[in-house]
């Protein structure tokens, strides 16, 4: 069950998000009225000239955004700090708004989950250091990754579109 704290920060983020999918935002609603499965938490990270992402291989979902589960007495925020640094080795600072706001299954036997998605502007020269099993590796964004959520290209393309254009980020 997701704790008070971690709950007000993900509610917080949820409605600072720049893109909402899903209808996230109704579904955290009528979530909140009851103890709410655990949230995710996930990094889209692109390269300075934005003609890169950096994605993580799973075993099962292919190639997704580095992320995973929002621990207890944890932020989302915080949680994607955590994994970026976990599942590839690099540290960094997150831009201000959350990038999006999504509802997923991560398996057909677990219950859907909010996730957000948070961004970051990293160097691709830097060393990368995955997990064991799960390497993470530079795509261009202008092909094909094999992934169990093919809308995620489609939504990270969108989200570095605007930051390559430099326009201010406003909220939905």
């Amino acid at each position: 069950m997701t704790d008070q704290m971690t709950l007000e920060a993900a509610v917080a983020d949820a409605h600072l998000a720049v893109r909402e999918y899903d209808e996230a935002l109704a579904w955290l609603d009528r979530a909140c009225q009851a103890p709410m499965a655990p949230l995710s938490a996930e990094v889209w990270v692109t390269d300075p000239s934005f003609t890169h992402v950096l994605l993580v291989k799973h075993r099962v979902r292919g190639w997704v955004p580095p992320g995973g589960k929002v621990e207890t007495d944890e932020t989302p925020r915080q949680a994607a700090v955590r994994e970026l640094r976990e599942e590839t080795g690099l540290r960094g600072e997150l831009l201000p708004l959350p990038a999006a706001v999504a509802v997923r299954s991560y398996r057909a036997d677990w219950s859907a989950t909010l996730g957000l998605s948070y961004a970051a502007v990293l160097d691709r020269e830097a060393s990368l250091c995955g997990e064991s099993g799960q390497p993470p590796r530079w795509f261009d964004l202008d092909k094909e990754w094999e992934s169990m959520f093919p809308a995620d290209r489609d939504r990270i393309r969108a989200h570095v579109r605007l930051l390559a254009e430099g326009r201010p980020i406003a909220t939905r």
